[in-house]
């Protein structure tokens, strides 16, 4: 119970609900005992003397003890599911919350599929239990107890006999309990795996489609799935045994005691109503006892639950925010000493000893080959990732001094592969500033090129499908751009974000953005001799670190690497080059 323990904190909030809701458990399992009470002072009294002058009373009495009871577990269920989804929806905005602290390296290493599962189906058996579960284990317990200890006094041969009977089950429950938390943890892995199986599969559908694997793909889910099956199967088989033999011993408990009490009525030394209230009693001991492999089962999933999402809440962030905000932000950024690892490579470092200045207002190119570390490079200046050696600056202040939040609305970013949201077009062009006005959108959206939203169904107000598949790459890219600029930063960083687009709207973008980015520091990731036109100066990144930075023009003229790079991506001879190089001179 380790686990569930340390989630108790969610229940603190919920304490007076919880202790009325245990109030009236309690409550009606003293009922549900006391009613047999009455009905064996029914039997011997006013029923054997026939007296009906006190049968109207025990009876009414009996009747209220029933209704009370009734009402006590109304009063418990609905106090229950009010305490119980809210203990649910903290824990899940806590879940959430944490996701969106935990840094690139936590995502990169982990699968989302397995998030997916313990935001859903890891949480849901938390609430189970907590709801159900942990409840009638304490409430089963002590109704075992005092029941025992009731017909102990009663006729404690025929108690003896009930109490014998909760041998065999405490040592199965133990038995049961360490090889159900083992298969019970494969079985949720599992469905973590097969979760992330059925998203890739319809995020990828085109990819998959165009291919003509379907079939491979759909095998792979079917091994995936036989596997779970499998694992379930076993769960079940574990869970049948249990269940079957904590069946067979309360009803085997109940032949005997109706054997042994018979005899004892017979012989006199048993009332026929003590032994109608003792089998009564009994009774009402078969549904705690078999509910025992539920409970067990339900308290072992909800534990490995428990420390499923507890090593989400357990993984510290590596990037926690300063304290420290630029009042007047000018957007003059310096990458000085840069050294940049990843942390499962630490050894084989993507950047090192990066050097980099770019003034307030001035738009730099980073060009280099593919695996350089340019969109490595980018994604330091908002802290997707940190620097493992030297620092990067805005204003003279280190990015990591800087509240997390502030930096990233001082910096804005528009990725190569742009990801939508299923919402609203409106709603994604608002992501980062969502008091921009209508004018402010339309002006972005002519800047990015992005007009075709007004050609949607129903315009702006258009719900885009999941990872804007229902847009093409382009349009993806030119919503992300307009994404970007509303959000009017101070250091724009574009990580090759018009790669997608068409020759003519590529040129409309540019020459829109000519007069953006003059107001904004610019860091452009740049494959085309175009989109390096953008930019006043140009950065060579070559094996991780800057080696040249001068305009386009000088870096054509000195730098053989830089034309062949411009040559490649461009695809293009050297007579294009040429061309290009001398309408700049000119």
């Amino acid at each position: 119970m380790h686990s569930l323990w340390r989630l108790r904190g969610y229940l603190r909030p919920h304490v007076w609900s919880l202790a009325l809701m245990m109030f009236a458990a309690l409550g009606g399992v003293a009922l549900m005992i006391a009613i047999p009470l009455v009905t064996k002072a029914l039997i011997d009294g006013p029923i054997r003397d026939h007296d009906s002058s006190a049968l109207l009373p025990l009876g009414l009495l009996a009747l209220a003890l029933g209704v009370l009871e009734a009402f006590l577990i109304w009063l418990r269920r609905w106090v229950q599911s009010g305490a119980v989804l809210g203990v649910e929806t903290a824990m899940r905005h806590d879940l959430y919350e944490r996701l969106q602290l935990l840094p690139m390296s936590f995502h990169s290493r982990w699968q989302s599929g397995q998030l997916l599962s313990r935001v859903t189906t890891d949480l849901s058996a938390i609430r189970r239990f907590s709801g159900f579960g942990m409840l009638f284990l304490i409430i089963n317990i002590v109704q075992v107890v005092v029941t025992v200890v009731v017909l102990l006094e009663m006729f404690w041969p025929l108690g003896l006999v009930v109490a014998a009977a909760a041998v065999p089950i405490v040592l199965l429950s133990m038995r049961f309990e360490k090889r159900y938390v083992l298969v019970s943890r494969r079985v949720q892995d599992e469905q973590g795996d097969l979760a992330t199986l059925s998203e890739e599969g319809a995020v990828g559908i085109r990819v998959i489609k165009s291919f003509g694997r379907s079939d491979h793909m759909a095998g792979r889910y079917d091994a995936a799935a036989e596997s779970l099956r499998e694992t379930s199967l076993e769960k079940v088989r574990l869970s049948a045994r249990f269940w079957t033999f904590l069946e067979v011993i309360p009803n085997c408990a109940v032949v005997v005691v109706l054997l042994l009490g018979a005899i004892g009525v017979g012989r006199g030394s048993l009332t026929p109503g003590e032994l109608v209230a003792f089998i009564t009693l009994l009774l009402s001991l078969v549904w705690p006892v078999s509910s025992l492999g539920v409970i067990l089962a339900m308290a072992q999933e909800a534990m490995t639950a428990a420390a499923r999402i507890l090593e989400i809440f357990d993984t510290e962030p590596a990037i926690r925010g300063g304290d420290r905000v630029i009042e007047r932000p000018r957007g003059h950024v310096r990458f000085e000493h840069v050294d940049f690892a990843f942390p499962d490579a630490p050894d084989e470092p993507v950047l090192r000893d990066l050097n980099l200045e770019l003034a307030p207002g001035e738009t730099v190119a980073v060009v280099g080959a593919t695996g350089s570390g340019k969109t490595t490079l980018t994604a330091l200046v908002p802290r997707l990732w940190d620097v493992t050696g030297g620092r990067i600056t805005i204003d003279g202040v280190d990015v990591r001094d800087l509240r997390l939040g502030h930096l990233r609305s001082l910096v804005a970013t528009a990725f190569e592969e742009p990801t939508l949201f299923s919402m609203s077009a409106r709603e994604n062009l608002a992501l980062g500033r969502p008091d921009a006005t209508d004018e402010e959108i339309a002006e972005a959206l002519e800047i990015a090129q992005a007009q075709f939203v007004h050609e949607l169904p129903f315009g702006l107000d258009t719900r885009i499908g999941e990872q804007g598949m229902s847009l093409s790459g382009g349009q993806r890219q030119r919503l992300a751009l307009a994404r970007a600029v509303l959000a009017r930063p101070t250091v724009l960083v574009l990580d090759d974000t018009l790669s997608a687009l068409d020759v003519h709207t590529e040129k409309l973008v540019e020459e829109a953005l000519n007069r953006v980015l003059v107001d904004v520091t610019g860091l452009v990731v740049a494959h085309r001799a175009s989109t390096v036109m953008l930019a006043d100066r140009v950065a060579l990144l070559q094996d991780g670190t800057i080696t040249r930075v001068g305009t386009h023009r000088e870096l054509l003229a000195t730098e053989p690497a830089y034309k062949e790079l411009l040559a490649a991506e461009a695809d293009s001879g050297q007579d294009d080059l040429d061309a290009l190089s001398q309408a700049v001179r000119a």
